[in-house]
């Protein structure tokens, strides 16, 4: 189902331009590269239309906003959508302040992302245009769980229709989803969510995977969100194995992103559709 998808990355190596937060940008890039893809972080207004031209996708991540890198975001966002490029938002801690809410509102209203992925409290807060996080992380009370699980997935396909935008909505159950299908995905563990960046890595990575498979977004966000659960899965085992910690971890994920291969990716994917 994904073997051309996940191929196509270490093939065309695709060149995701990032304007991402600084708490996370060397993660970011390494990840990229871990995974076959180019990064590039330009987000100063006098080059990010160069930039981005010369890209094969663009990530754009409010994580760490302010007013300069607002404004590049507009400029790159609309000369990615003229190019027909794949455009991902992450709209990071939307619904903990006026600035991030708004401006994440106002993004969705002037350009057509191709992807928005974030935990479900924050995709709850662009789809009714408010809402409540845990600083960066989902509210406790939003979380996907299996009881509620078929709840989630019509949710997730109605605002996929209302944005037109495939929706990746991410935590201990992943969903990615068009209007019409929804991937359901259980792979990954708990440690990604003791790092700092590993909402932002897949990002970029799904970026990466979109900017190689443009023909077929859905599928390329499905195997992607699988890759980043799959490598969690490793670096844990690993890290427990050395009887590592979080910093452990950290490097161990970005290193089983450099070493996934197909064969591995399909033996452990947990993949169901609905």
């Amino acid at each position: 189902m994904f073997e051309n998808i996940f191929n196509n990355v270490s093939k065309k190596h695709p060149l995701v331009h990032c304007v991402t937060n600084y708490v996370t940008v060397n993660d970011c890039a390494n990840i990229l590269l871990a995974a076959g893809a180019a990064p590039i972080m330009a987000d100063d207004i006098g080059e990010v239309k160069e930039i981005t031209a010369i890209c094969n996708a663009l990530a754009l991540n409010i994580g760490t906003l302010n007013e300069r890198t607002i404004n590049s975001m507009f400029a790159a966002g609309k000369e990615a959508v003229r190019l027909g490029h794949p455009v991902i938002l992450d709209p990071v801690g939307a619904g903990a302040s006026a600035l991030r809410t708004d401006t994440a509102l106002r993004l969705m209203n002037e350009i057509n992302f191709t992807v928005i992925r974030g935990n479900i409290s924050e995709i709850k807060t662009i789809s009714k245009g408010t809402g409540t996080t845990r600083g960066v992380d989902a509210d406790v009370s939003d979380a996907v769980t299996e009881a509620n699980l078929n709840e989630a997935v019509r949710f997730v396909k109605e605002i996929s229709r209302q944005k037109n935008a495939v929706i990746a909505v991410t935590g201990a159950i992943d969903i990615v989803a068009d209007s019409d299908k929804a991937y359901i995905i259980r792979n990954g563990h708990p440690m990604m969510s003791r790092i700092t960046g590993t909402g932002c890595m897949l990002n970029a990575l799904i970026a990466a995977y979109c900017g190689a498979n443009t023909e077929n977004t859905l599928d390329a966000v499905a195997a992607s969100v699988a890759a980043m659960g799959i490598c969690g899965e490793i670096a844990y085992e690993k890290t427990v194995g050395e009887n590592g910690g979080t910093g452990t971890f950290r490097i161990r994920l970005i290193d089983a992103m450099s070493n996934l291969d197909a064969e591995t990716f399909w033996k452990r994917i947990k993949v169901e559709i609905r």
